[in-house]
């Protein structure tokens, strides 16, 4: 039973899977960094200050009544919020990650749309038939074909 599991897990398929399945949670936490750390302070400075991390609205006050300064100081009080700025958070953050889907699976389509298209017939010079690419005799008038 050992065997045939090797034999699975070593196939090209479950490999490359197993190597996307890891570059892509590393990916997850460089997406997170570049959202909340580069592109959000500066669109919430251009917006007024706005620190959207701490964008909330209380749906129910905790043990101790609000105004809370953050979502932690409402969590800690026991307060129900909806989390509106950790929201527009994940969108963008699932807009880049599915941009950078778009592009490699675009690329990756290109180079296969290029393999797919190298030549596999060619024209005998003689009678213009089409013939294989490797062939050195035309199978239509006979003529010798040099490479």
């Amino acid at each position: 039973m050992f065997k045939e599991f090797k034999e699975f897990a070593m196939k090209g398929n479950v490999l490359d899977m197993a190597v996307g399945i890891i570059i892509g949670a590393a990916f997850g936490p460089i997406v997170n960094s570049l959202v909340n750390d580069i592109i959000m302070p500066p669109i919430g400075l251009l917006l007024g200050n706005v620190d959207f991390s701490n964008i909330f609205a209380v749906l129910k006050e905790g043990k101790a009544a609000g105004p809370y300064a953050s979502i932690a100081a409402a969590k800690a009080a026991g307060a129900v919020t909806m989390n509106f700025g950790l929201f527009v958070n994940t969108i963008i953050n699932f807009l880049i990650v599915a941009f950078a889907v778009f592009i490699l699976v675009k690329n990756v389509n290109r180079f296969r749309k290029q393999e797919a298209e190298a030549p596999t017939k060619k024209d005998c010079p003689f009678c213009f038939s089409s013939i294989p690419i490797k062939a050195t005799r035309c199978p239509s008038c006979t003529s010798e074909l040099k490479a």
